[in-house]
């Protein structure tokens, strides 16, 4: 437009918008008169920005339209859309001022088809975890390194592969077994049910894996039926699934002991990698000889100051000797006194028994008569006159007649 007509007819001037009022106007009508729609469509050219918001385009076979999805809203989804997704939303139309593009504000996202399931899904979610299924303190915790693995999957899945190589590569010290059923039909739920009741039946292996690979939400839904997840509680084995993509969300994985997002996660949460353990057990032999040298460390410095505590290490031995000495010394001396104590004893007691010695009184003069038989005569009245007796003297002895007797009364002498 020339600039010139507004300055030449300042009336006509009043009567022009600006981009900005024109789109505004624009976009302020579209919400009117259109508000919020359902529309279906595919996915196409998905950008997840920094802020958090989805920037998408919503296309079928003859048209598209753009669409925003802003993070408090998408972050409500239980599921992560890709290109090519069929959906169903509630959004409403709108117009990006600053751009003048026409788009969706989206306001709800569903897979399309699934809203017959997904609120299926919702009421029994709800009903178990009010019963207290779901219940956090009712999980087990799966163990550190498991000696034997349990792998519940059909023999055809594309996840048994994943589990197997991501098992292979990890932990190939862990012995795996699998019991194959149906992860997809009619009675799959069923027999996923009875295969977590074998398997724990069996008791063979430390720990379960449930997994399947992605899918939609019908392909899936044996994993959304009531008596798998009733199966997941009363195991006594623990069991971690991984079902899907990591968008996907089945009522198995509120039921088991730990969700993984995919099977190749839950190959990855049951097994340490083999490297790790050993790093692990590395660190930890490090961190004990650390701690013996410390342990030892700290005895060797309080021997140290036990050491300094003692003047010396032979001042108490030396005390000991010295003390073993005198004593020596004091019994010495005291078994000389005891030695010269019975000495002296013993001459009294010979001094004593001399005044007894035979001989010695045969000194003083006196004399032992026998009689023939040999028996000592101490009485007259055992003597006739021409008897012969012998006398033992002093010095010699002599045989003797007896002339004559008298006794005391008669006149005998005391000597």
């Amino acid at each position: 437009m020339d600039p010139d007509v507004n300055r030449a007819d300042p009336d006509l001037a009043r009567v022009f918008l600006t981009v900005s009022q024109l789109n505004r106007a624009v976009s302020g009508t579209l919400q009117r008169e259109f508000g919020v729609q359902r529309v279906r469509g595919e996915i196409a050219s998905l950008t997840r920005a920094a802020s958090g918001h989805w920037y998408f385009a919503l296309k079928d076979a003859q048209a598209q339209v753009r669409c925003v999805m802003f993070r408090g809203r998408n972050a409500l989804l239980d599921f992560a859309p890709r290109d090519g997704d069929e959906v169903e939303m509630m959004a409403s139309v709108s117009l990006y001022e600053a751009r003048g593009d026409y788009q969706l504000i989206v306001e709800s996202l569903r897979r399309q088809g699934a809203g017959r399931l997904w609120e299926e899904f919702q009421r029994l979610r709800q009903r178990l975890e009010a019963e207290g299924l779901f219940d956090p303190a009712r999980k087990r915790e799966p163990p550190g390194v498991p000696r034997r693995i349990g792998v519940i999957t059909s023999l055809q899945a594309a996840a048994l592969r994943d589990v197997l190589t991501t098992l292979r590569r990890r932990a190939p010290y862990v012995e795996i077994i699998v019991y194959p059923v149906p992860v997809q039909g009619a009675d799959a739920g069923a027999r996923i049910a009875a295969m977590l009741r074998q398997a724990n039946l069996r008791a063979e292996v430390d720990v379960l894996l449930l997994v399947r690979g992605g899918g939609s939400i019908e392909d899936l839904w044996a994993f959304n039926e009531e008596v798998v997840a009733r199966a997941l509680r009363a195991s006594a084995l623990p069991v971690i699934v991984g079902v899907g993509h990591e968008s996907d969300f089945t009522i198995a994985d509120f039921a088991a002991d730990v969700r993984a997002a995919t099977p190749t996660a839950a190959a990855e949460l049951v097994a340490p990698e083999r490297q790790g353990l050993l790093r692990e057990t590395n660190t930890r032999l490090r961190a004990l000889a650390r701690a013996s040298a410390r342990a030892m460390g700290e005895r060797a410095q309080r021997l140290d100051y036990a050491l300094r505590a003692l003047a010396s290490p032979r001042a108490p031995v030396r005390g000991l000797e010295e003390r073993i000495a005198e004593l020596a010394r004091r019994l010495r001396a005291a078994n000389g006194r005891t030695l010269q104590e019975r000495r002296t004893a013993v001459a009294r007691s010979l001094q004593a028994l001399s005044h007894f010695d035979v001989q010695s009184v045969l000194d003083r003069g006196f004399a032992i008569v026998r009689n023939a038989e040999g028996h000592i005569l101490s009485d007259v009245a055992g003597m006739r006159t021409g008897v012969l007796v012998h006398a033992r003297l002093a010095r010699g002895s002599a045989d003797l007649r007896v002339e004559g007797t008298r006794d005391r009364s008669e006149g005998s002498e005391d000597l």
